[in-house]
């Protein structure tokens, strides 16, 4: 906290495929078991590892031919993937380059069994996931084991009334169920209780724009212990924080 500057610790050697090299990465993740972090290097189609040692100079690649978008880890290792190109979410233990569905797999669609174009993720201790439905603009619930998910947000169409998304990216689940969404094309952040019909934007909802009360094309947050919300402004090219009470 207050550094100016950041550190390389991932890429950094331009645009491509080579193993030190990132080509439009969309999520990480810190895996503290083996203290590397875990990365969607979405156009070159891998999930890559790389250790947070220092003296790090390349990656290896953990899973391969998968257009990631998502992915997250729960208690028990396991790491949940969402492809954009197959629409679906999988299961992997790691190690396991096939994994197992877990969230649509049905062809792109808008019934409960499909989706479209699923992009973040997010998984809590029962081993559910929630997955932002961008394309059907919605956010989804499906139970372990489930055949067809559950509408949780949105899914009234593309628009900016307080019952709709418009293409919805990241996502963050609190212990009780709540529900927090970026919501790109609408340029805010969302909450949705637990069971309601509409949300209520808690940050942003004043136009596209860069101001510090605006957002242009919000993509991925996240929330730390002490309640800070942190923005991923892509557009904006910055991220912000926000502590929500």
């Amino acid at each position: 906290m207050g550094d100016t500057n950041g550190q390389v610790v991932a890429g950094g050697n331009g645009k491509g495929n080579q193993l030190d090299q990132l080509k439009w990465p969309t999520d990480v993740l810190i895996d503290k078991e083996t203290d590397s972090l875990i990365i969607c290097d979405r156009d070159n189609r891998r999930i890559v590892r790389w250790s947070r040692h220092s003296g790090t100079t390349q990656g290896e690649i953990l899973i391969d031919n998968i257009k990631c978008w998502g992915l997250t880890m729960d208690d028990q290792r396991y790491l949940y993937i969402s492809d954009i190109g197959k629409h679906e979410v999988r299961r992997y233990q790691i190690g396991d380059n096939n994994g197992t569905i877990v969230a649509g797999g049905n062809r792109k669609g808008t019934g409960l069994k499909q989706l479209n174009t699923p992009t973040y993720i997010f998984v809590d201790q029962q081993q559910t996931v929630f997955v932002s439905d961008n394309k059907n603009h919605r956010v989804m619930k499906w139970n372990k084991g489930a055949k067809e998910g559950i509408v949780v947000a949105g899914g009234q169409g593309q628009g900016n009334a307080l019952t709709q998304l418009n293409r919805p990216q990241g996502l963050f689940v609190d212990t009780l169920g709540t529900i927090y969404v970026a919501v790109s094309l609408n340029h805010r952040v969302m909450r949705w209780p637990k069971g309601a019909k509409q949300g209520a934007v808690i940050v942003g909802g004043n136009g596209k724009g860069a101001g510090t009360n605006q957002f242009n094309n919000p993509e991925g947050l996240f929330f730390d212990r002490h309640g800070n919300l942190y923005v991923i402004d892509w557009l904006n090219h910055r991220i912000q924080r926000f502590l929500i009470e």
